[in-house]
């Protein structure tokens, strides 16, 4: 082991009490160390808050973390008080301004060496003020998939960033998320304008959930084997339903059975929300019914299962609901409950939200007659638009850089929207190829329901790992149904390519005589090897 190792290990035992850091953790250390930003993408409860927590020890300076959830925030500063490694403090919407103003002095002072805050903290000018004065030495970033547009849970306030950075001088990021697949990783570093950028994958398998997709053509056959097989399964556990209505049918059915089950989703009160996750993590409901809603920040370590009664929008998100079982390493069990019917209900979702190119020009114009930066909701009486067309418009704007998000949350136009109707169709082509990358993340989703292969192999190629054998813990593994191999894989996993229409791509994984590629234009395609060599529809980058 090398002395850097051995150094960062002692201090993990003995000033975190951690047994030992794990290899990504050790990389990631040894690379904020050596002054590089890094995005770390390991799955939740793989150690990725330890990672900012002793870097913070290591580099003199204050540390910003910024968190989208409350509840995040608070558990995480509880830890480090815990930990005796410096003091944290909390600054969002729910605590006074005095317990706000008093966290700012002290970390002026350099009596606070954690700060935690919510990403809309930014839009007081205030707030960068204060960290300008405190001169923070490490930006940390939770949840930074919420930056990404390609990503499952994208959040606008996210976007001002990579601004607050520049206004600080530019301290060491470090980027941490659970679930990114290359194209979102891509987007995460250049959003942050990350510098000479280190990406760090490890940990995404998860050998102790149980893989499995039980197909149905008939939907009420389907939810009379969905609500057997909670009922037989190790308590407690988690079903994801894709309708908030779903949720609370689901429920009540399962109180029917004699089970102590609840709904969760983001129609409810928050006092509601609050009141089920508590109970919940308490061990006083013993099935969760919930859309996407639930699961962010949440970590429980005894959850048996995690069941999806609808098809999820991505691998992404699936990947990431699931991996919300097992987190104490005991056996858990993840099963899809499958009719290709509900995937015409995805694609209804994934085509909503767009905006035309009328409202795109009439924002664009509106930008381009304010004297200064505007504030996002002053925009909004301005042009009388609802908030969610407002918001679909500005990220469009913002993907083809038209607008600048400042640190406050203020947005400016910028040279290019001078000429509204040029700017239009680019926004335009955004949202189609957005809508093209959803469509085919939908398919790859679809592609796990289906594949006659190793399913654990197929997750891990998505997000970029290789897997040498088949994982024997899988429906498909246990029934012996796997592709035959072929020693035909023109192109290395993870390799680059391009094709002559679709452009540059990766390599993603191999199903027997096809080659799945994700390529930056047009997202995932499936091509037969036979039709690739035939027509020299691939060739390798170097």
């Amino acid at each position: 082991m090398k002395a850097q190792d051995k150094k960062l290990q002692k201090t993990a035992r003995e000033r975190f009490g951690f047994e030992e850091l794990h290899p990504g953790q050790l990389l990631a250390l040894k690379s904020i160390l050596g002054e590089r930003d890094t995005l770390v993408v390991m799955p939740t409860g793989g150690g990725k808050s330890a990672i900012y927590q002793m870097a913070a020890f290591l580099i003199p300076g204050p540390t910003v973390v910024v968190s989208p959830l409350i509840a995040l925030q608070r558990d995480q500063a509880q830890a480090i008080a815990q930990q005796e490694v410096g003091e944290a403090a909390v600054v969002n919407s729910a605590i006074l301004k005095s317990e706000r103003d008093e966290a700012f002095e002290d970390l002026e002072e350099g009596e606070v060496e954690f700060l935690f805050l919510a990403p809309e903290q930014f839009k007081n000018p205030e707030t960068l003020n204060h960290l300008k004065s405190a001169k923070p030495s490490l930006f940390v970033v939770d949840e930074a998939h919420c930056i990404s547009s390609w990503g499952h849970d994208f959040r606008p306030d996210y976007l001002q960033l990579k601004s607050v950075v520049d206004a600080l001088n530019h301290p060491r990021i470090l980027a941490l998320t659970a679930t990114a697949a290359p194209p979102v990783r891509k987007e995460i570093v250049e959003r942050l304008g990350m510098q000479k950028a280190s990406t760090i994958v490890r940990g995404f398998d998860r050998p102790n959930i149980w893989l499995a997709v039980e197909r149905f053509e008939d939907e009420v056959e389907k939810q009379s084997a969905l609500l057997k097989q909670v009922v037989r399964a190790e308590k407690p556990g988690i079903v994801y339903a894709a309708t908030r209505k779903r949720t609370e049918e689901l429920a009540q059915l399962l109180k029917g059975e004699n089970l102590t089950a609840s709904f969760y989703h983001a129609g409810m009160k928050k006092g509601d929300r609050e009141a089920v996750e508590a109970a919940f993590m308490a061990d006083e409901i013993e099935v969760l019914v919930a859309t996407t809603a639930f699961g962010m920040g949440v970590d429980k370590p005894n959850v048996r299962f995690v069941f999806h009664a609808d098809i999820s929008d991505s691998v992404d998100s699936y990947y990431q609901e699931i991996g919300r079982a097992g987190r104490d390493g005991e056996r858990a069990e993840a099963i899809l409950f499958y009719n290709p019917k509900d995937l015409n209900l995805r694609r209804f979702f994934a085509s909503g939200g767009q905006i035309d190119a009328e409202h795109i020009e009439h924002i664009a114009k509106a930008l381009q007659k304010q004297p200064d930066a505007v504030d996002p909701k002053q925009l909004e009486d301005e042009i009388d638009f609802s908030k969610a067309k407002l918001k679909t418009a500005l990220n469009w704007l913002a993907e083809i850089e038209a607008i600048e998000t400042l640190p406050t949350g203020e947005i400016t136009a910028k040279e290019t929207l001078n000429d509204p109707e040029t700017v239009t169709a680019a926004a335009l082509d955004a949202q189609e190829q957005w809508a093209q990358f959803e469509r085919s993340r939908l398919e790859m989703m679809r592609g796990y329901a289906e594949v006659k292969d190793c399913r654990r192999e197929y997750l891990l190629n998505y997000f970029g790992e290789e897997q040498d054998e088949p994982c024997g813990f899988c429906d498909n593994c246990k029934a012996g149904v796997t592709v035959e191999e072929t020693d035909r894989q023109p192109f290395p996993i993870n390799s680059q390519v391009v094709h002559r229409s679709w452009g540059k791509g990766t390599v993603m994984r191999y199903e027997g005589d096809k080659i799945v590629v994700l390529f930056e234009k047009v997202g995932y395609k499936t091509l037969g090897l036979g039709v690739v060599a035939l027509r020299g529809l691939l060739r390798r980058v170097e």
